[in-house]
């Protein structure tokens, strides 16, 4: 196994830095199960990304002239952060993130209300009926710490969509983060992003090469 370690300032910058590793030093291979089976991805092995600064605007990608940007804040303001924090499920939907993470959200707060000196502030999605999904979650784990008088949040990813994905994900739980910090007293801090399936289909392999060229 093969560990990246990135240290980024921005999500800007997280993003098109893990589109140069994953093109670079991914694993490919054929899909077998899951989205998209039959195409080919390129996967890292296990990525740890540090970003020291996700609160610098925009929360979403600046992507070069001709290259379809992969959200936009509207959507993740929109849509993307209701889903991730509102129990609501949709007809068509086996689960949201939402419904795990709305009532975990609101117990960590008053938890960390009544003190800061503790490691049981963790948000995990999914149960043990995930398995048996067609397509369990990806989001499995939020981690949060306060420390040094900031919120930080270690989340982990079993797989990642490096383009359909990463940027509304991370875009949305830095908005959720910011609204936690604010609630408990805190100052917003760092996200460390973990995955050992942070991956570019074929299908953006191309899009992904025009972004690092002009980065």
């Amino acid at each position: 196994m093969n560990i990246t370690n990135l240290k980024v300032t921005t999500l800007d910058e997280a993003w098109w830095q893990c589109i140069k590793e994953v093109l670079s030093t991914g694993y490919e291979y054929t899909i077998t199960r899951g989205s998209f089976v039959g195409e080919k991805r390129k996967e890292l092995d296990l990525i740890v990304c540090q970003i020291e600064h996700p609160d610098v605007r925009p929360l979403v990608p600046d992507v070069p002239a001709g290259v379809p940007p992969p959200t936009s804040i509207d959507y993740v303001q929109g849509e993307y952060l209701p889903y991730l924090m509102a129990s609501i499920r949709q007809p068509n939907e086996q689960y949201t993130y939402g419904e795990y993470i709305e009532p975990q959200f609101n117990a960590i707060c008053e938890m960390y209300k009544n003190g800061f000196n503790t490691n049981q502030g963790t948000m995990t999605i999914g149960d043990v009926s995930s398995m048996n999904l067609e397509d369990p979650p990806c989001l499995r784990l939020i981690d949060t710490r306060v420390r040094y008088g900031k919120l930080h949040y270690i989340v982990y990813f079993r797989s990642w969509d490096l383009w359909g994905g990463f940027p509304s994900n991370l875009a949305g739980i830095q908005l959720m983060k910011e609204m936690m910090a604010k609630e408990i007293g805190v100052d917003d801090g760092e996200i460390i992003a973990i995955s050992k399936g942070l991956h570019l289909y074929e299908h953006h392999w191309e899009l992904g090469r025009i972004v690092i060229k002009e980065k």
